[in-house]
C-alpha cells in the first residue's frame, strides 16, 4: 500500500488496510476544548463536500484533547483512521488544528476546491500518524509596506500557511515606501505615509485578521521598522527626524534610505506611542522593531544626536543605534512582550532580544553563543524575492543570488555541527517575501510556491530527503492547483 503524499512529511506515518468515507451521515464527536478544530474542519471541507458534519455524542470522527499526551508538546497530534472511524488527539488545541490540515490532505484533491464537487467519494486512506514539529517557529514574512495587499489577501495567505503547518505570519507593516498600521494618536501616518503603493489597514481589519489567523493556529507578528526605514513616517511627522525644518515625501524608490529617526525625546515618545497601539491590536508575545540597515550619517551630522551621544557617555554617534534599540526594547519588555529584531552580525542588539540573522547563517551561531534566541532567516536560503533560476527570462528580482527550490529545502536552521546548547536556542526559521519586485498578489504566490513547501518541510519534520520531497510535491501541486495558486510551468509563465 503506497503512503499518502503529505507536505510536510509527518514524523511517523504508517498505512493501514482500508479506507474511511465521509458522507451525509458522518458526525463529529467533539470533546471539551476541541471546538475550534471542529469548526475549522467544517470550514475547510464544507465548500466542496457540502457535508454538514454535525456534532453528536456517537460521532465517528472523534476530536479529543488529552493533556497526558505530553510527548506531543504544543502542536503535535496523533491521527488514527480506521474503516469505521477517525480519532484525532492532541495535548493542546494547536495540535488538533495541525491534525485537521493533515486530514484535509488525505482527502481527494477535489476537497480543496471552493465550489461543490458532486459525485466525489470523500474517502481517506486508513493510516496511523504521530506527528510533532521540529521547531516552534515556522513562518513567513510578507512585506505589505512596499506593496500593499488587502486584508482579504492576507486571509488567503494565512490559509496557505496553515495548510503547510506554518504558524507565524510576520507582517512587515512599515518602511520608507509606506506605513500601513493605523495609530489613533498619529493619524497622518496613514493619511500621508499610507497613500503610495496601495493604502492602509483599519484597526478592525487587523484585529479581524489576528482572530482569523488564530482560528487556524497562526500568530500574526507585527513589524514596525525603526530607527531606519522610516521615510514614510518622516513624511507624516518630519519633526521626528534629524533636520529641523526639513520636509520629506514618502520614498518612491528601492534601496536603503539615509533618513532615520532622531534620538531626541519626541522621537522616542513617538515610537512608544506607536508600539503601545501595536500591542493593543496584536496579542503576539513577539513584536518586531526592525533595527537593520540604519545608516548613521545623519546622527554624525546632527548636533542634537552628537549631544545625546555625549550625554549618554557613548563612544560616538554610531553607538546610538544600540542605545536606541535598548530604550525601545525595554519598553516592550516592561509591557510583557518580547522584542524581536533583524541582526546584521549576531552581536548588534541587546542580549535579551530574539534576533533574526539575515545576512549570513554564521551570524546565527554568533547570536546563540551570545545568549540570544534565534529565528534563522539567512537571505541565501530564505529570501523569496530572489529569482528561482538564473534564466534570463526569469522575472525581475533582487540581484546577486538565485534561491531555487532545492536551496530552500537544503536550509538547516540548526546544523548538525552545532552543539545541543546552541541548537536549543534556535526557535526555527521563516521565508521572507520582500515586495519591491512583486507588483501583484498572483506574482507573490508565483514566488512563494513551491518554495514555501520546502521551508515547511525543513521546519516541521527536518528531513532532507530531496527525492522523497519531490515525489510528494508532485501530488501536492494538484492541491495548490485546486486552490488557485499559480503554477510555475516555466520561467516565462509569470502571472500578471
Amino acid at each position: 500500500m503506497p503512503l499518502p503524499r503529505l507536505v510536510p512529511d509527518p514524523t511517523h506515518l504508517s498505512r493501514l488496510p482500508g479506507r474511511f468515507t465521509f458522507d451525509t451521515t458522518t458526525a463529529l464527536k467533539v470533546a471539551p476544548g476541541a471546538g475550534a478544530a471542529a469548526r475549522l474542519l467544517r470550514t475547510l471541507l464544507g465548500p466542496a463536500t457540502g457535508l454538514p458534519l454535525p456534532a453528536r455524542p456517537d460521532g465517528s470522527v472523534v476530536l479529543a484533547l488529552d493533556s497526558a499526551l505530553t510527548g506531543l508538546d504544543e502542536e503535535g497530534y496523533g491521527l488514527t483512521v480506521g474503516t469505521e472511524g477517525i480519532l484525532l488527539r492532541a495535548a493542546r488545541p494547536g495540535g488538533l488544528l495541525a491534525g485537521v490540515q493533515t486530514l484535509r490532505q488525505l482527502l481527494p484533491v477535489d476537497a480543496f476546491g471552493g465550489e461543490p464537487a458532486p459525485g466525489v467519494v470523500w474517502s481517506v486512506p486508513c493510516v496511523q500518524i504521530t506527528d510533532t514539529p521540529r521547531f516552534p517557529w515556522r513562518g513567513s514574512m510578507l512585506d505589505v509596506a512596499r506593496r500593499f495587499r488587502p486584508v482579504s489577501y492576507l486571509r488567503r495567505y494565512v490559509d496557505l500557511l496553515a495548510l503547510h503547518k506554518l504558524n507565524v505570519l510576520h507582517l512587515h507593516l512599515t518602511d520608507d515606501q509606506g506605513w500601513r498600521m493605523p495609530v489613533a494618536a498619529l493619524p497622518r501616518l496613514t493619511e500621508i505615509g499610507g497613500v503610495p503603493h496601495g493604502g492602509a489597514y483599519t484597526r478592525a481589519e487587523l484585529t479581524g485578521l489576528v482572530a482569523y489567523a488564530a482560528e487556524r493556529g497562526v500568530t500574526v507578528v507585527p513589524e514596525i521598522e525603526m530607527p531606519g526605514h522610516v521615510r514614510a513616517a518622516l513624511a507624516a511627522y518630519p519633526e521626528l527626524g534629524n533636520h529641523p525644518g526639513r520636509t520629506y515625501d514618502v520614498w518612491d524608490r528601492w534601496g536603503v534610505c539615509e533618513n532615520i529617526l532622531g534620538v531626541h525625546d519626541e522621537a522616542l515618545d513617538f515610537c512608544r506611542t506607536v508600539l503601545d497601539e501595536v500591542m493593543d491590536v496584536f496579542p503576539s508575545s513577539y513584536v518586531h522593531i526592525g533595527g537593520e540597515e540604519c545608516p548613521t550619517t545623519e546622527w554624525h551630522t546632527s548636533p542634537a544626536a552628537r549631544r545625546r551621544a555625549a550625554e549618554e557617555g557613548l563612544a560616538g554617534p554610531e553607538a546610538l543605534h544600540g542605545w536606541f534599540m535598548e530604550r525601545i526594547g525595554r519598553h516592550l519588555v516592561d509591557a510583557g512582550r518580547q522584542p524581536l529584531g533583524w541582526t546584521e552580525n549576531g552581536a548588534d542588539l541587546p542580549p535579551y532580544f530574539t534576533v533574526m540573522p539575515w545576512r549570513d547563517s554564521d551570524h546565527g551561531r554568533v547570536a546563540v553563543r551570545r545568549g540570544h534566541r534565534v529565528v534563522m532567516a539567512p537571505h541565501r536560503t530564505t529570501y523569496l524575492d530572489y529569482p528561482q533560476s538564473a534564466s534570463p527570462t526569469e522575472p525581475p528580482g533582487q540581484a546577486g543570488e538565485v534561491v531555487d527550490l532545492r536551496t530552500v529545502h537544503g536550509n538547516d536552521p540548526a546544523p548538525a555541527d552545532w552543539s545541543p546548547e546552541e541548537s536549543a536556542r534556535v526557535l526555527g526559521s521563516q521565508v521572507q517575501l520582500w515586495t519591491e519586485y512583486v507588483p501583484t498578489a498572483a506574482h507573490a504566490e508565483y514566488l512563494t510556491f513551491p518554495r514555501l513547501c520546502a521551508l515547511a518541510e525543513v521546519v516541521w519534520t527536518g528531513r532532507h530527503d530531496w527525492p522523497g520531497f519531490q515525489e510528494r510535491l508532485r501530488h501536492h501541486r494538484t492541491r495548490l492547483d485546486a486552490l488557485g495558486v499559480p503554477r510555475r510551468l516555466s520561467p516565462t509563465s509569470v502571472p500578471t
